[in-house]
């Protein structure tokens, strides 16, 4: 097959979309990465972390990331403000020149893109003040961030409103169980719906602690997504994750020990938010604990502590989440986020097989 045939064949034209729109978004990130980061070196320096994300003294957390004192914060902007710049440009080059193939590439769309997009915009907003308050030493009793119970109720109204977008104007009515079909659970999906967005977006903030950890889950996270997208013929938000995979990619180039910035509740709660989106646009809800298993251990592993200090008055885990509980027996940075990372690209595969043959 000739080049110039490639791009009179609807599948490879979807397929060179969704590459291209996430190369376009590597390089974008790549170019404006140097002035963030002068910006962010000169205004948001971070201080040792001292607390859990609920507020809790975390003295071995703060011996682990004492070395990390005066790295930025709100290296998440890299990633999402670049997705939202080039959907919105894309779609304004479109509608400037109807004729030229830049129609071809928008992913700015209402029935895929535009919730992910809210999302995204929403809770990055939220995070990029609750980073500013870190910052500066403001909130959670002066320790520095909004209070956890602002940033839960922030976060209720935002998956709130997305569960009433899907349920009145979508018409989502069901969970979709893989290998199995559709359970119907009516009104009840709005509850779901925020069940799901509310625990992805905290998990990815617990998991946002090591450099390099959260943006490789999250890396694999979006890119099983857009491969699952993909297949269910959801092109504009299979090129949305591939934006965001792009964006993250250029994060790691400069997140990878020692990090030149982290990712902060700027990004780790967008994101995660996000993910959570695209979970129930894709169907896939029942399938992101696979894709995202480190987030449910991750999870998983601070509620056992809280639990265990509650009843039993002791700790299970030496620090958690359990990346820390890793740091403290020992192991060097580098080697739990490459293990981790692992562990997140073999469940990415076994999610992307399972949400694949069993979306029928």
């Amino acid at each position: 097959m000739q080049f110039a045939q490639i791009f009179t064949v609807p599948l490879y034209v979807d397929i060179f979309k969704v590459l291209l729109l996430g190369l376009i978004a590597f390089l974008t990130a790549l170019l404006w990465t140097p002035f963030l980061a002068d910006f962010l070196y000169k205004h948001f320096k971070t201080k040792t972390k001292t607390q859990t994300i609920s507020g809790e003294k975390a003295p071995i957390t703060k011996s682990l990331t004492k070395g990390k004192e005066g790295t930025p914060l709100m290296g998440g902007l890299l990633v999402w403000v670049t997705a939202l710049f080039l959907g919105l440009l894309i779609l304004g080059l479109a509608k400037l020149f109807p004729q030229s193939f830049l129609n071809e590439l928008t992913f700015f769309s209402r029935s895929q893109t535009w919730l992910p997009f809210f999302a995204l915009t929403a809770t990055g907003i939220i995070g990029l003040f609750d980073d500013y308050y870190s910052t500066r030493g403001l909130g959670r009793n002066k320790g520095g961030g909004i209070s956890f119970k602002f940033r839960l109720a922030w976060l209720f109204v935002i998956a709130l409103a997305g569960g009433l977008w899907f349920h009145f104007k979508l018409d989502y009515t069901d969970i979709h169980i893989p290998g199995f079909g559709d359970l119907e659970v009516g009104f009840l999906y709005i509850l779901y719906f925020i069940l799901v967005i509310v625990a992805t977006a905290f998990s990815s903030n617990e998991t946002d602690g090591l450099d390099g950890l959260n943006g490789g889950v999250l890396l694999f996270a979006f890119g099983a997504m857009s491969v699952i997208a993909f297949f269910t013929q959801r092109i504009d938000l299979a090129a949305f994750c591939s934006v965001l995979c792009g964006g993250l990619l250029a994060f790691l180039w400069f997140n990878i020990p020692p990090a030149r910035f982290f990712m902060g509740d700027t990004g780790a709660f967008s994101l995660g938010t996000t993910l959570g989106v695209v979970a129930m646009l894709t169907n896939a809800s029942l399938v992101l604990p696979i894709i995202a298993f480190i987030y449910v251990v991750e999870s998983a592993s601070v509620l056992i502590q809280m639990a265990s200090k509650k009843w039993r008055g002791k700790k299970v885990f030496l620090a958690a989440p359990i990346h820390y509980h890793f740091r403290a027996k020992g192991w060097s940075e580098a080697k739990v986020v490459m293990r981790f990372w692992i562990v997140s690209a073999v469940m990415s595969v076994i999610g992307i097989i399972i949400g694949i043959f069993g979306s029928g």
